[in-house]
This record gives C-alpha cells, structure tokens and sequence, in this order.
C-alpha cells in the first residue's frame, strides 16, 4: 500500500520513522490531497473553534486541496479539566466539520485510554503524530505535498493558505518560517508581557542577522511549513515537549534550506501557560506573575561577537584548527573556551578532510555551528562577560545598526520589527 502513495524517500521515512498504532485518523479520506495542515489540540474546546472559522475562510478551492488533521492529545496525568475539554472537542468535532464547511476535517484521539502520550511527551510527538499521518494521505504523483504546522489557538487570514501555496511555487527551498505577531492580551498586565516577550524574540533574529547568521529566523510552531520530502528528508518532527519548533526548522534548514515567506500573517495566541517548561506561555506567565525584570535581553555585543567568529571563519577558511582558535581568542576569551570545550580542533579537522572546496566547507561548519550552538554560545557570552540587560538598553543599538529611526517605547519597537521582519 505505501509504495502506491509514496515515492521511495517517503517510504523510507515511514517504514523507519514513522508513529504507529494507537494513533489513527477517525475516518479514511476518500482521496489525497496536495498538501495538509496539522493541528495539535489540547484542553482547546473554546480556541479551536475559532481556528477552524479563520481556517475555513480561505478559498474553497484551496482548501478543498488540503487535509486539515486536528490531534486530540493529552498524558496520562492530564488534569480532570483538561480530559473533560478533550472529550468535548471529540465529541464537538464533528459539528465543527459542518458548520465551518471544512470538508477535509479529520481528526486523531490521543486521549481517550490506550491512546494517550507517554509521560514527558507533549505538543512535540502531538506534532509528529499528525504529520506522519499526513504523509499517508497526499499525492506524490503531481508534485512535493506541503506539510503546515498551526496551532489550536492561532488564528490566520484569508491569505494564509495562498500565499504559502505562492510561497512553495517560486522557492526551491524546503522549508518556511511564515510571519506572525500575537493576539491582543485580555488586560494590560498581560499584553505588556506578551510585547516583552515578542520583542525579544525579534531582536534575537535580528541580531542574528546582523551577524550574518543562517539562522536568522524565527521558530514558531504555530507558523511553519515545508515540502513532504523536507519533512522526510530531516527525519520528521522530533517528540520534545518544548522547543520542538526550533530544533525541526534548524533540521530542515541543513538539510533543505529555510526561507522567510511573505504575504499572510499568523496571530498565536498571548495567553499564559505553564504546560511547557519554556516558551511564550511560559515567559508569559512567568512575567505576569513576577514582573517584566523576568525576561532580560542580550547585549548587542553578543551578536557582535557572533559576526566577527562567522566572519573570521569564512576569511580564514584554509587556515588550521590552531590557527582559527587562536583568532577566537583574540575575539573573545569566552569564545576562545567555547570552541575548546567544544573539540573545535578535531571537528574542523574532519570538516576538511570532508569538504573538497571552500563553499562546501563553510556549509558543513554552518551544519556544526548551528543555531543551537549559536545560541549556547550566546548563552555563556551573556553568563560570563555581557549580562543580559533591559530592552530599553538592548535594543536601540541594534536597531540603529539598520539604520533607522528608534521608537522610545517598547511596543513602537515591537511594532517597528514586525514591519521589518514581515508582519504588519
């Protein structure tokens, strides 16, 4: 059966790497589709709904192309009210599908007994379960599926489904990173978190990109997308209870490339939460319940640090271990020990016994210096020698690099970048 549905890197991804059993779509599709968009779900019998209406007010005959998989997930140790608000969307599902006319509404219980997450897995594998399904239910014979990542509480536009369609249709690039900007909070308590938090994501990316960095997009996972054989191709979504996003994109960025899309924005949701161990419901919560000193910003000479190594590496490329830790020594002792810890002397050894000329030897040290060790660089730059610091000191300088005008106020800031990166 899979050999008819699947060309053969597919089939490889789902015979090895595939979920299983207990997890199934409710019903057989009666056909296959161009592309899907996964949606995990949990305890979001009043969101959900919401999503579903903004989903269904795409054009019919765009959505008439796409799977739309909701994955009803819970563990084991879900609370009493979080188990009830799962069996309410279960059970609501399949009016949902009617009155929002999403005739491609299909769903997966991981909730109900015998069916429920193992312990310490979450939005990751609820992830992961939706798209590997998915795969099992597109057309390969008219080209490379779209696989989309939303979430339960994320709202879209009218555009949302055409522009990553364009999107996909003039980029040989597997994998997207789509704009977004919060919802609105309920009080001014929590909307000024959410700004915070926002605008230390966007000034991290921007810092990024100032450096010169790959990496310089944002993770969100309620607002990214990639072709079916991207997806396969970076071994799937991983089963991580947090950060699943940002450690999917840097996988599909080494081995597909990610690009920023343009044309639609995505509103997630502001609220706090404390189901993950780390992220915006998280900060949020975090922030609302200790004050905005919580959430502390980067010095921008972190990010200075970060393009001088990139710099010095892509100058000195012919140059030995030795040689290039002791210029990162001379920008930045931190650095210098880094790299050590690191084994940086025999990783740079096999990358050029690898790598037959320069080009490919800068793209294998971006697939080591990714944006995981990026960021752990950053992390002990900021323990060691550059404090993190306030926004109001934080940002400016790295704004100014772009040579703009710089608001006064965070959320003139905020509302400044997400010009600059893609969401008015």
């Amino acid at each position: 059966m899979l050999e008819q549905v699947s060309p053969q890197h597919i089939l490889s991804y789902l015979n090895k790497r595939a979920v299983g059993p207990p997890w199934v779509l409710n019903a057989i599709p009666p056909r296959r589709f161009s592309g899907a968009v996964v949606i995990p779900a949990l305890a979001e019998a009043v969101n959900l709904p919401q999503t579903l209406e903004s989903l269904s007010q795409n054009p019919p005959d765009l959505l008439e192309r796409f799977l739309i998989l909701v994955v009803i997930n819970q563990r084991s140790d879900a609370s009493v009210a979080d188990t009830t608000d799962n069996l309410e969307m279960l059970n609501t599902l399949p009016l949902w599908k009617e009155l929002y006319k999403l005739h491609n509404l299909f769903w997966v219980d991981a909730a109900s007994a015998g069916k429920k997450l193992p312990y310490k897995q979450g939005v990751g594998l609820a992830r992961k379960i939706g798209l590997d399904l998915a795969l099992l239910h597109l057309d390969y014979s008219a080209g490379d599926p779209i696989l989309v990542c939303l979430d339960a509480d994320t709202l879209v536009q009218t555009d949302y489904l055409p522009s990553i369609i364009s999107h996909f249709a003039d980029t040989s690039a597997g994998g997207a990173s789509i704009p977004y900007r919060h919802q609105l909070a309920t009080d001014s308590l929590g909307q000024a978190a959410i700004d915070r938090y926002e605008l230390f994501l966007r000034v991290y990316v921007l810092g990024l990109k100032l450096a010169g960095s790959p990496y310089a997009f944002h993770t969100v996972g309620s607002a990214m997308a990639c072709r079916a054989s991207a997806y396969t191709a970076a071994g799937g979504m991983n089963r991580r209870q947090a950060g699943e996003d940002f450690y999917f994109l840097q996988q599909v960025h080494k081995t597909s490339v990610v690009e920023q899309l343009q044309g639609t924005v995505v509103y997630p949701s502001p609220r706090a939460s404390h189901r993950v161990p780390f992220g915006t419901g998280r900060s949020v919560g975090d922030m609302c319940s200790e004050g905005e000193q919580r959430l502390l910003f980067y010095q921008p000479a972190v990010f200075i640090i970060v393009e001088e190594w990139l710099a010095y590496v892509a100058q000195q490329s012919k140059a030995d271990a030795p040689e290039i830790l002791s210029g990162a020594a001379g920008i930045s002792p931190v650095l210098h020990d880094f790299l050590k810890q690191s084994d940086f002397v025999d990783v740079w050894r096999n990358l050029k016994i690898n790598s037959k000329d320069r080009a490919k030897l800068l793209a294998a040290f971006h697939g080591w210096f990714d944006a995981f060790r990026t960021m752990r660089l950053i992390h002990e730059l900021s323990s060691a020698a550059f404090p993190r610091i306030a926004p109001e000191k934080a940002v400016a300088p790295l704004l100014i690099r772009t040579g703009v005008t710089v608001p006064g106020t965070v959320a003139e800031q905020l509302e400044l970048l997400r010009n600059m990166q893609g969401a008015p």
